[in-house]
């Protein structure tokens, strides 16, 4: 190659009038060679040191020494011996000094570059020599990405110096090879007591140990009081028996298979289980740890502990980043592969998900589950999506504990001087399968037949402190004697016949809270607020300041809802904001987050107000008064999945606000599939966890087409069970209004999915009087008021936004015979509130679900399942016909399908099955 490539190919003469131009001005060159002039440390006061008489070719030769340092520092780690189970990949070029024009005979040569690595004018032989001992050894560093100069020499130097370090003193040795006995010794114990039951076993990177003890007193020491930690399976148990302190006996209940204190806990299994503990460092320092729950879908925790993390910083901390942390533990084919951890790290640095770095620990296999990792990932790196943030990442040999405990030490002092993430990529390897009963040497034979004679972690380091003189055979033997008669101890308190706690995680969070019970949902309590309380809400959220110059249309929207309230007519928007101004004067904070939420996708909410020259920024949210809880409202990311589990994540840390997330387009959602699936739905059977988030899902047929129109409302009611969430279709601005508070207002917490409307936000009917805030709570069921009971033929319950059509259809044809009635919570089923109205209407003899989703869609299927239990009505169905996309392309169809089910409604013959034609592609 070459030899001056990494010059950019340059001559000697070209680069030595490059620096002679450079010392006249640093700015008349390029950036770049700007950072390699001085960044090197080779600048004026090193060519005044060369002697007079030296040619300009020994002079050159300086520079090549010097592109050999920079070689080392950026690309170093491909050269290193981090990999304890396989040969590293070859890479090119290397770092042979023939590729930077240097030859054997400058070995002996003493260069002044030697000055740059802090030895002094060394020769080059010794400036190789110490090159090789930093950058490629058992540690390695990619740092010279950082477009920070100051962040890239403070890495330089710290990592420069590790070399340097002092061995550790005999106690700190101890404690390392105790952790590092526990974390070997309790997985050993598990495979031989519990013979072929699944554990997901650390061994092979037993050092993960160490390192996360490492971190958490290195973490007390720089005055972090609270870690969340998020992680898979992989070496979980381990992780909460020694580092959590779970006691032995629970986990080894577990492993019995023994019942839940609670009958109708259902659990979940041992390894995804979560966990809360506070411990002593041993510096004396009180650290809250927290491990949250997780399920199999990898990675999804990232997003909730990161949500979670943010919510102890504001409420516990007064948001100084300093005091908590997040750490994730990820796998290597996980971090690669997941879409998710790209979206949490984009979202890192932005000012509504920041949590103030997060700590990445890498436990890499180099295989996921049976997939090498050439076939796992196009990058060199599992890590590599670092990259994306310009985060340091380490590389460490897993075998050697004193390097991971080094390079632990160094990334959380990263942490918190930058406030940024930090990679560190544990390389070691999976003793067995994906879990004890697979078979790994079916597709990595080659691996395994080296794991196999390889010694594990805790052995080599055994090997390590006998050889230095630091411990003897008794000694090691005594230390395994004794942890193992304690594990044996708790083994045997198992047989006793009680049954495994089932304490739920964040207990201490959720004390003054109560699990629900069927009765909660028979009626919503009491939501009003005094009426001259709202009026006065109302004047302080619709005013502008008059010394600010606003947009006209912004300006004519304020004047438009001072307008509503003098004519008794609250809009959508107006009902929203005053929720939400209503709970923060009571000292309950409100977040929202989502795609477009601080204007609103449909342009009502106008949550923030830019100047119409300036962009300066009004939030008339945050001037309720003196003593308001704090409002925050974001526009994310274009992200549904990490975004909705970061909200998720928020909303557990903080029961006693209200948090919101938002999508675009009601549909959206789906993109955030496996929170709704995982936690929001399940998380209270699995885990007794419970959440009070609110997802606003726009939803409504107005011709948008196949991908704006449902908020695939039958996907959530499928998964209603056991009081496990709440669907509501609201259709009044008060109503909504009345179920935001009632959030707050009950004693638990429950997940709150709202079909929230769009063409409703200026519907003229969609309006509410002041009083119907300051009275009474969420109504379940809304009767008819048009009509008289005596005279109904045909009972029609619908849900949502089709209300309206269907009412301005009735005016129409006068048909007030047919009643609608409105469903607007669809579960929990308000069931005595239905059975009320059937018995109101006991004249009627055609009982109709009407709604304007295809048929199996929307609410009818979920409906129909209902009232084969418990009613005795026969109930039939007006929808368009099954469809497999939610809505036709074409507006004019759509219009026309949409009037087919109108007129359907109010033909008071027999309904008919409507058919599905003019098909957008026959038309």
């Amino acid at each position: 190659m070459d030899s001056y490539a990494y010059l950019g190919g340059l001559t000697p003469e070209s680069i030595e009038g490059l620096y002679h131009q450079y010392i006249t001005d640093p700015t008349s060159v390029d950036l770049s060679w700007q950072r390699f002039f001085e960044g090197f440390g080779f600048a004026r006061a090193h060519y005044d040191l060369l002697p007079s008489d030296q040619s300009s070719k020994e002079f050159l030769k300086e520079f090549k020494v010097l592109d050999l340092i920079y070689a080392y520092r950026q690309r170093g780690h491909l050269f290193t011996q981090t990999n304890p189970v396989r040969e590293r990949r070859k890479y090119t070029p290397n770092l042979d000094i023939s590729n930077f024009g240097l030859i054997p005979s400058d070995l002996n040569t003493v260069f002044q570059a030697g000055n740059e690595l802090g030895i002094g004018p060394a020769t080059l032989q010794q400036i190789i020599d110490r090159l090789t001992s930093i950058y490629c050894q058992h540690i390695g560093i990619e740092y010279m990405y950082i477009r920070d100069p100051e962040k890239v020499g403070w890495l330089k130097r710290r990592f420069e110096l590790l070399v340097d370090q002092p061995v550790f003193e005999k106690e700190k040795r101890k404690h390392i090879l105790s952790k590092l006995l526990e974390a070997h010794g309790f997985e050993k114990y598990l495979h031989k007591k519990f013979v072929g039951q699944k554990r997901f076993s650390l061994e092979g990177g037993e050092s993960l140990l160490p390192a996360l003890e490492l971190a958490i007193e290195k973490g007390a020491e720089l005055s972090i009081e609270e870690f969340v930690i998020g992680m898979a399976h992989r070496g979980r148990l381990n992780v909460l028996a020694n580092i959590f302190h779970k006691p032995y006996k629970q986990i080894f209940k577990e492993f019995e298979g023994l019942s839940y204190e609670d009958i109708k806990f259902d659990g979940d299994v041992k390894y995804h289980m979560g966990y809360n503990s506070r411990i002593t460092t041993s510096t004396g320092k009180v650290v809250s740890l927290n491990l949250l729950p997780n399920p199999s879908h990898l990675e999804t925790v990232g997003s909730v502990s990161s949500g979670l993390c943010r919510a102890f910083i504001e409420q516990k901390y007064e948001s100084d980043f300093s005091k908590a942390a997040t750490i994730l533990i990820h796998g290597d084919a996980a971090i690669a592969g997941q879409g998710i951890v790209y979206e949490l790290i984009q979202m890192s640095k932005l000012s509504g998900y920041h949590t103030g770095g997060t700590i990445h620990l890498i436990v890499n296999n180099q295989v996921g589950f049976t997939t090498n990792y050439l076939e796992g990932r196009s990058s060199t790196y599992c890590t590599d999506v670092a990259k994306v943030i310009l985060s340091p990442v380490f590389h460490v040999n897993a075998d050697d504990v004193e390097a991971v405990i080094k390079v632990v030490e160094l990334a959380i002092e990263y942490r918190q001087r930058y406030r940024e993430d930090v990679f560190i990529d544990l390389l070691g390897y999976r003793k067995h399968g994906h879990n004890e009963g697979d078979e790994p040497r079916f597709t990595q034979p080659k691996l395994y037949q080296a794991i196999d004679k390889h010694p594990n972690p805790y052995q080599i380091y055994i090997d390590k402190l006998l050889g230095e003189g630091i411990f003897t055979d008794d000694e090691i033997r005594e230390m395994d004697k004794m942890f193992n008669q304690k594990l044996d101890d708790n083994l045997n308190q198992t047989q006793k016949p009680d049954k495994s706690e089932s304490k739920p995680f964040l207990h201490e969070l959720y004390r003054s809270f109560r699990a629900s019970v069927l009765t909660d949902f028979v009626k919503s309590p009491e939501t009003g607020i005094k009426e001259s309380k709202l009026l006065s809400l109302l004047d302080r959220i619709n005013a502008l300041p008059a010394d600010k110059q606003f947009n006209r249309k912004v300006e004519k929207i304020f004047a438009d809802r001072k307008d509503m309230v003098k004519a008794d007519k609250l809009d959508w928007a107006s009902g929203e904001l005053l929720a939400y101004a209503s709970l923060l004067e009571e000292g309950i904070p409100v977040r929202l987050s989502g795609q477009d939420s601080v204007r609103g996708t449909f342009s009502h909410r106008h949550a923030i107000i830019k100047m119409g020259n300036t962009e300066e920024e009004y939030k008339p949210l945050a001037h309720i008064s003196d003593k308001q809880a704090p409002f925050s409202v974001y526009n994310s990311l274009l992200s549904e999945y990490a975004v909705m589990g970061f909200d998720y994540g928020f909303a557990l840390g903080k029961p006693n606000g209200l948090s919101i997330w938002e999508a675009q387009f009601g549909d959206f959602n789906n993109g955030a599939q496996i929170i709704i699936d995982q936690y929001l739905s399940s998380a209270e059977d699995k885990w007794k966890v419970q959440n009070g988030i609110v997802l606003l899902l726009p939803h409504g047929y107005e011709g948008q087409g196949a991908e704006h129109s449902s908020a695939r409302l039958e996907r959530f009611l499928s998964l209603c069970a056991e009081q496990n969430i709440q669907v509501v279709n609201c259709t009044t601005p008060a109503n909504f209004f009345h179920v935001l508070r009632r959030q707050i207002a009950r004693p638990f917490r429950k997940p709150l999915v709202v079909m929230s409307p769009k063409s409703l936000l200026r519907h003229p009917e969609c309006v509410s009087s002041i009083k119907a805030f300051s009275q009474g709570g969420f109504k379940e069921v809304i009767d008819d008021e048009e009509v008289n009971p005596k005279d109904v033929k045909r009972l029609v319950f619908c849900s949502g936004k089709f209300y309206y059509n269907m009412l301005e259809q009735r005016r129409k044809n006068k048909a007030y015979s047919v009643a609608l009635v409105r469903l607007e919570q669809l579960f929990p089923f308000p069931k005595e509130q239905v059975l009320a109205i059937f018995e109101k209407y006991n004249k009627a003899k055609d009982f109709i679900w009407a709604q304007e989703e295809p048929e199996n869609m929307g609410a009818w299927g979920y409906v129909l399942r209902i009232l084969s239990k418990g009613f005795d009505k026969s109930m039939q169905v007006i929808a368009e016909p099954a469809s497999a996309s939610p809505a036709a392309g074409s507006f004019k169809i759509a219009a026309q399908r949409h009037q087919a089910i109108l007129q359907e409604v109010f033909n008071m013959t027999e309904p008919k099955k409507l058919e599905k034609k003019n098909k957008i592609a026959q038309s």
